[in-house]
């Protein structure tokens, strides 16, 4: 893991978070059919690999439209999380 800058990606974390979804546009939103992720790869380091990959991680293009992610500490995995918010997308 030692590829990744971790005080980097902790900057565009914090700064990233601040971002309003109201202050973009959807062509500056990374499309989430075009993030490629490698499986091989431990889950912190996808999660790393995702972080540096994005231009803002808490905001994604899906079909179009704007997503705004935010985790709290109720428990649930940020894949759960994320698995629930694209189940009701993709009704």
């Amino acid at each position: 893991m030692n590829k990744y800058n971790i005080k980097e990606l902790e900057e565009k974390i914090n700064k990233s978070k601040k971002v309003e979804i109201e202050d973009v546009s959807v062509d500056d939103i990374d499309k989430i059919s075009e993030i490629k992720i490698s499986k091989n790869k431990s889950g912190n380091e996808r999660i790393l690999d995702y972080i540096k990959k994005v231009s803002n991680p808490y905001l994604l293009n899906i079909n179009g439209r704007v997503v705004k992610i935010e985790f709290s500490s109720n428990g649930k995995s940020a894949e759960e999380c994320i698995s629930n918010v694209l189940s009701k997308v993709y009704k």
